[in-house]
């Protein structure tokens, strides 16, 4: 079976940064453990990084957002330190200045994976819209979450986008 592994915007800026929170840092270890299951079991892994520019508050997100965060070429947009160590060069890296990236969809159209996990922050927001990508992008794939490898800052809206993604038959491991 082809499978991939999607590690939404596990950047400092949802971590520690500007839009951090303190259990962010927990899911850290269950995204190491995936990548480096999928390294061993030689499946696909692919970064997302939410990026932006200095004039992100101009921008509708920021207007909706008006946090500045991710902007490229700051220590808030890189990956965690412990994260990056595992990229390799072969691996795919899609910066999204939005939510969800087409880029990311668009690209998964041209495999033929039959299972794709998604991991990483925030579950209501990057996670659920690229969770939403993956499954228009290959609507007979497998697509499952692990909510053990994503959270929120907002607890309702977290188990909300959980719940919401198993009502669109996205797979949430570990999870009531």
């Amino acid at each position: 079976m082809k499978k991939c592994l999607v590690v939404v915007d596990f950047q400092n800026d949802f971590i520690d940064g500007a839009l951090g929170f303190p259990e962010a840092i927990s899911i850290k270890d269950p995204i190491i453990d995936k990548v480096k299951l999928a390294r061993e079991e030689n499946v696909d892994v692919i970064f997302t990084q939410d990026t932006h520019k200095d004039d992100y508050l101009e921008t509708e997100e920021g207007k909706n957002l008006p946090v500045k965060h991710c902007v490229k070429g700051t220590n808030g947009h890189e990956l965690h330190p412990e994260v990056k160590l595992l990229v390799r060069k072969e691996d795919k890296i899609f910066e999204k200045d939005t939510f969800p990236s087409i880029e990311l969809g668009n690209y998964l159209k041209t495999k033929e994976y039959e299972e794709i996990e998604l991991c990483g922050l925030v579950s209501n927001i990057c996670v659920i819209g690229n969770a939403i990508i993956t499954k228009s992008a290959l609507p007979n794939a497998h697509i499952v979450v692990d909510a053990l490898a994503t959270d929120s800052a907002d607890k309702d809206l977290h188990k909300k986008a959980l719940d919401v993604m198993k009502g669109i038959h996205i797979e949430v491991l570990n999870y009531e």
